[in-house]
């Protein structure tokens, strides 16, 4: 059964989203700079791949910050931070946060960057450094609900060692029929990704895939611009930004 259908709408106050407890359950480090957190939240009400949360921290002082963060599981909640070294929230939680310990989380926040499992279209996954994130959300998802949505991934990483979610994503490519990975490693060759990268590993426009291009801004518009002038439709092609 299609689990998505089941996804209720967040507690709301107000108009507002509720903020609610969350605890570290589990942690993995996926990279030297990446960690994922698996977070237990009284009453989830679920989510869709490619949704987000925002986290709130407050010290002793009574100062809190706030930031947002994409979802990365298919169902349950994990995120999965990459570490700033001059970011004020991220060092906390990839460093220091312990399993065991709170904070406050609100979501699940988004309605249109999402994918559901139910859309038989094929889909076009873009994703630059740690905006892997929410696309693995819609693998991941793809693979629970055993759909045979043909997926294609492109994967742009400044190395091989950057690559998050690395064992898994090559277990897929492996055995989740239809799904393809496609790597480019910026840094390793000395150019960022291109014409020729989107027009040899990417949906032709004629397929009419749906696109979901998640990254740095100027990777993120670099992509869009290159899919437009490809022949798809820009309604088609979904973007979410960071920096």
């Amino acid at each position: 059964m299609d689990n998505s259908s089941k996804v209720r709408r967040p507690e709301r106050s107000g108009g507002r989203l509720t903020w609610r407890k969350a605890v570290l359950k589990e942690a993995r480090q996926e990279t030297a700079t990446a960690r994922t957190l698996v977070l237990d939240v009284e009453d989830w009400p679920g989510h869709l791949p490619g949704q987000h949360v925002d986290l709130r921290l407050t010290a002793e002082d009574g100062y809190t910050a706030q930031r947002n963060y994409s979802i990365a599981s298919a169902s349950g909640l994990e995120i999965t931070v990459q570490r700033l070294d001059d970011g004020e929230v991220s060092p906390y939680l990839t460093d220091v946060w312990e399993v065991g310990q709170p904070i406050e989380l609100r979501g699940p926040i988004g309605g249109w960057f999402v994918w559901r499992p139910t859309d038989p279209a094929p889909v076009q996954l873009m994703a630059g450094g740690s905006g892997v994130v929410p696309l693995m959300a819609m693998i991941r998802s793809r693979a629970e609900h055993g759909v045979k949505t043909p997926f294609r991934l492109l994967y742009s990483v400044r190395t091989p060692e950057d690559v998050i979610y690395a064992d898994e994503l090559r277990r897929r490519a492996r055995d989740d029929r239809g799904l393809d990975v496609q790597y480019v490693y910026t840094r390793v060759r000395g150019s960022r990704v291109g014409l020729a990268d989107v027009n040899t590993h990417a949906w032709p426009a004629d397929f009419k895939p749906n696109v979901f291009v998640c990254g740095p801004t100027g990777f993120v518009e670099t992509v869009a611009d290159i899919m437009v002038a490809l022949g798809h439709d820009a309604r088609g092609v979904k973007t979410e930004r960071y920096g």
